[in-house]
């Protein structure tokens, strides 16, 4: 099972130009779980600071608009994206350690997960400063292009209301 965590690792973009022993040492402070289709993982607004890796599977992002806007049914969960296999969430609690931004809930059978408890990881950080350098770097990255899309999205969004309202008028 260790080999196959290293592999999953080895593909994802937070843990990229890591070696073969830093990879090794990520694999074994790695929880694996399995979760069926609808499963929740994390609800918007808990507090958690542990990180995911998609091993095998997927889990959808999706929200609350009742947030934003009263006037939305509170069952109407929007699914704002869909992560799969060496995909990565739960790297912002990681980082602040505030509460969640988005409910996770599995969209595929037999998903498996990998759980890295913030605690765990923050003290291979600090024993291993390089591995914790790499890490940090490629979290910022990360965390640099899903900020830039979701501005894209935004922008597309208003876009689309400005020519509703254009045509509307």
């Amino acid at each position: 099972m260790q080999q196959s965590i290293i592999a999953i690792l080895s593909v994802t973009d937070i843990f990229d130009s890591f070696s073969e022993t830093q990879l090794q040492l990520v694999a074994a402070i790695c929880d694996t779980e399995s979760y069926q289709t609808g499963d929740i993982l994390l609800k918007e607004h808990d507090q958690s600071t542990e990180l995911y890796v998609i091993a095998r599977g997927g889990v959808e992002v999706v929200m609350n608009p009742t947030f934003v806007s009263g006037d939305v049914d509170e069952t109407e969960m929007v699914v704002l994206t869909e992560l799969r296999q060496g995909q990565v969430f739960g790297e912002v609690a990681l980082v602040d350690q505030g509460i969640r931004s988005a409910t996770i809930r599995v969209s595929q059978a037999n998903t498996m997960l990998l759980r890295i408890a913030r605690d765990r990881l923050m003290q291979l950080c600090d024993t291993y400063p390089e591995l914790g350098y790499k890490l940090m770097k490629n979290l910022a990255a990360d965390l640099a292009f899903k900020i830039r899309n979701t501005d894209l999205t935004i922008r597309q969004y208003q876009l689309m209301l400005s020519q509703q309202k254009l045509d509307g008028s």
